[in-house]
């Protein structure tokens, strides 16, 4: 490895994350830049002061993601963690599906995709279209304007993860909470707070499952797990928690942003209005033009490995900008503009890449076409009732969004 760089030009790392300074929706700038002059890169993480290395280019970045050398484990002294987590809780709490490596992680996810396949996530739609048309029922019975993500951005996902999981639908706000937790920088405190309440909460279900199954994941993965004996309770909470934290948030924040996204390009929106049938492929391209988790996808070396030309030595942490990665115009022509006929758009990388790809993607992207296509279908006049810079986006979070989003028709 002796032709490979094994040092950063730059004397100093950047601030991590990079400063947005043009439009809130857009990547932050430097990014191109660093595609094209040092795209593997030092930078520093404004929440800790840990180094690690930033990747901007989407080949670099689909390479590292298929890598055995690079590990999830957020135990690793140096994986790039920008949470607060208390990190007494590891080894006491089983981690969650995204923080485990092979062979672990192989047998855990094969325990749960069953239940997210393409079948059943089909047979899901119905019942999301339900949800999503008694949602903007309630928008359109009081009035505009109303807040999008109360009215429905949040209660899409929450209602359809509860029937999923079989968590009762009293406990829909405790599961946001916590969620947003894992997301945002939180306290140590409110992360273990919030965490033991959903560790209690799922143990009762599981322990109230195994006497009365039910139709739900729960019950799913404990005959599953009774064929082939190989997880404990502990792991069937971690499951279901994995499960809650990636189709939650995502759904959210996918839809508050996508909804803002249509409505700054009106064009856009009646292109899909006219054409709900390629709902999938305008998902696609909302999902690689917002790629609103843009730098959540992390890794940690361990071994000395080559990304890009460059050398990162065992134990260097390296974060992946899926947002620059999204924008790289050696894959998508004219990466900056939103372009719903995108066919390129289905091979983005928002949703992640390789084993740790979204396991709850197809349920995700179903949800978001329902809740486009419906939206834009049934109130056709909505618009902004604010300002884009004067939107409370959400600052600090690993996942994209903005806390309220006033719209009106």
């Amino acid at each position: 490895m002796s032709d490979l760089v094994d040092a950063c030009p730059h004397a100093q790392p950047r601030p991590f994350p990079l400063e947005r300074t043009g439009c809130p929706l857009d990547p932050a700038p430097e990014y191109a830049v660093l595609r094209e002059t040092e795209p593997v890169s030092r930078v520093k993480l404004r929440f800790n002061g840990r180094e690690a290395w930033l990747l901007t280019r989407y080949e670099d970045v689909r390479q590292m993601l298929v890598d055995p050398r690079f590990s999830s484990n957020m135990a690793d002294p140096g994986y790039p963690l920008q949470f607060h987590f208390p990190m007494e809780l590891l080894g006491k709490v089983k981690p969650a599906l995204l923080h485990m490596d092979p062979p672990e992680h192989t047998a855990h996810r094969m325990m749960l995709m069953p239940e997210l396949s393409v079948k059943r996530v089909e047979a899901m739609r119905p019942r999301t279209q339900e949800i999503v048309d008694e949602c903007i029922d309630a928008m359109l019975e009081r009035g505009g304007p109303v807040d999008l993500v109360s009215m429905l951005s949040m209660p899409v996902p929450s209602i359809g993860m509860c029937e999923l999981t079989g968590v009762p639908h009293e406990s829909r706000d405790l599961f946001h909470r916590w969620v947003t937790l894992l997301v945002t920088q939180g306290s140590a405190e409110e992360h273990a707070s919030a965490n033991a309440e959903v560790e209690v909460l799922l143990y009762e279900l599981i322990a109230e499952r195994q006497k009365n199954p039910g139709d739900d994941l729960i019950s799913s993965l404990l005959q599953r797990n009774g064929e082939k004996n190989e997880l404990e309770p502990a792991d069937i909470s971690a499951l279901v928690r994995a499960m809650i934290a990636a189709g939650h948030e995502s759904t959210v924040n996918g839809i508050t942003i996508g909804t803002l996204v249509l409505l700054q390009h009106p064009e856009q929106a009646d292109w899909l209005r006219e054409h709900p049938e390629l709902s999938g492929q305008a998902v696609d391209e909302l999902s690689r033009y917002s790629s609103i988790s843009d730098h959540g996808t992390v890794r940690v070396a361990l071994e000395d490995a080559e990304i890009g030309g460059q050398l990162i030595r065992k134990g260097e942490g390296v974060i992946c900008s899926l947002s620059a990665s999204n924008h790289d115009p050696a894959v998508f022509k004219d990466p900056n503009t939103l372009d719903l006929t995108r066919r390129e758009a289905r091979h983005n990388v928002a949703f992640g890449f390789g084993r740790h790809q979204c396991a709850g993607q197809m349920l995700v992207r179903m949800q978001l076409e329902v809740v486009f296509t419906t939206l834009l279908r049934r109130i056709p006049g909505l618009r902004l009732d604010a300002a884009l810079d004067e939107l409370p986006f959400k600052a600090n979070a690993l996942i994209d969004g903005v806390h309220e989003l006033p719209v009106t028709w």
